[in-house]
């Protein structure tokens, strides 16, 4: 990856909704504020057909928490609008989270009723967190869910992320740290290579060849400035002549061509034979027009190099957020003893109590089930592989969790975890999640 530049984080500390902090004050009022809690993300279901989802967010998460002050500015809002009264405001002013978080690492896989992030700390402090966790979380998981199916259908063929233009320029950033976790090769948006040290790549779209006066002209342009192995867009006029002109300025030594409309998979064996026919059989072929993880699959067994792919990718293919929800599961009671709690309402109940996570190995290394604990860690059957990693400790991020360093992990842990599971979990058909997830009530 490319070495990072310093980027300053900024404050966070009102990417929340008003009720949080009214929340907050009736807290301060009755006396509840700092009670000891549990809150817990997680989803009930996942979207419709998947099989799985994947964790990404975390360490966004956790670089925005860096700087979760309410400094002037914020008060001096919050004072104007007459959101909190000027007891809250003074509890605000002192805010620095002293709690602890765990969860699922990034990359990992989870489904129905994994506790993917649990805060432990002070109602107060949990409470005013809920709605950038959600936030986060929601996003990036629903991006790098889809992003894991596109890169199973892609076999191992890299796919490239391009869908700045296709959303909010910081969802841009976020959805293509989100995609790299997942298994995509680069992206093309410049700030997540700043921010993230991922690599970034792009060459050219349409409008430098309409600059020229012939397409000639724009690639030989675009040769001498960037290298023959470049790749040159040939569809802008006509798609044979495009090859052909390409071929005539780069020779043999052409990067690649891009296919950006028509029939793609008739279009790339056709140009995959022409290609070798003049000479260019290390030319790549990479293509895009609104791929989605179908496409990518229906292109197998063309003769394809690489996939680009943007608008379905920062819209989630189908599912725009994970339907993550953050509830209270336990909370300290009067008598300094910790009490579960949930959520009882219709369709929308809530398991509660303390969770605890491990994935069941089988011999031959498979996932078969998805073990959550309420109150304390299932047995080990010997195989199996805990879940939960501690984030933050008593207020302090931990090492590794942040940066172009998280990253690279999360992205290791992703191809690790899809190991793990059974074969069905990369068909592209509806299903169940291809694991059940069982819970486990403390008995020992």
């Amino acid at each position: 990856m490319n070495a990072p530049t310093a980027w300053q984080q900024p404050n966070a500390a009102l990417y929340t909704d008003h009720y949080e902090l009214t929340m907050l004050q009736a807290a301060l009022h009755s006396g509840t504020a700092e009670r000891r809690s549990v809150f817990e993300a997680f989803a009930r279901k996942l979207p419709d057909g998947r099989r799985y989802g994947i964790v990404a967010g975390t360490g966004r998460l956790l670089e925005a928490l860096e700087n979760f002050r309410f400094e002037e500015a914020q008060l001096d809002f919050l004072a104007a609008n007459g959101v909190v009264d000027d007891r809250t405001l003074a509890w605000l002013a002192n805010f620095r989270f002293s709690g602890t978080i765990t969860g699922y690492a990034e990359g990992d896989v989870y489904f129905p009723g994994s506790p993917i992030l649990q805060v432990e700390s002070s109602f107060g402090e949990a409470c005013i967190l809920e709605t950038l966790i959600l936030s986060v979380l929601n996003h990036d998981c629903a991006i790098a869910s889809a992003a894991s199916r596109m890169t199973s259908a892609a076999g191992g063929r890299p796919c490239i992320e391009m869908g700045s233009r296709r959303t909010h320029e910081e969802a841009a950033v976020a959805a293509a740290r989100a995609a790299v976790i997942a298994g995509f090769d680069s992206t093309s948006n410049l700030e997540a290579g700043l921010r993230y040290g991922i690599k970034t790549v792009g060459t050219a779209a349409h409008s430098f060849t309409l600059l020229h006066d012939s397409e000639v002209d724009a690639f030989t342009a675009q040769t001498a400035s960037l290298g023959v192995n470049t790749s040159l867009l040939v569809d802008t006029y006509d798609v044979e002549q495009g090859v052909r002109n390409a071929v005539a300025v780069a020779g043999q030594q052409l990067g690649g061509v891009r296919l950006d409309s028509g029939d793609l998979v008739a279009q790339a064996q056709w140009v995959r034979e022409l290609l070798d026919d003049l000479g260019n059989t290390s030319t790549r072929i990479m293509v895009t027009s609104d791929l989605d993880e179908y496409a990518i699959a229906a292109l197998g067994s063309a003769p394809v190099d690489a996939y680009g792919v943007g608008t379905s990718l920062v819209t989630g293919s189908g599912a725009p957020t994970a339907g993550l929800v953050y509830k209270l599961v336990s909370r300290e009671g009067t008598d300094g003893n910790f009490v579960s709690v949930a959520k009882a309402a219709k369709n929308k109940a809530s398991l509660g109590g303390h969770k605890y996570a491990l994935r069941r190995i089988n011999q031959r290394g498979r996932a078969v089930a998805e073990v959550v604990g309420v109150g304390a860690l299932p047995l080990n059957d010997g195989n199996d592989r805990e879940l939960l990693e501690t984030f933050v400790a008593d207020g302090v991020v931990q090492p590794g969790w942040t940066g172009p360093d998280a990253v690279d992990r999360a992205r290791a842990r992703h191809e690790a975890s899809l190991l793990e599971l059974p074969a069905a979990a990369y068909r592209l058909q509806r299903g169940e999640p291809v694991i059940p997830t069982e819970f486990e009530e403390e008995t020992r």
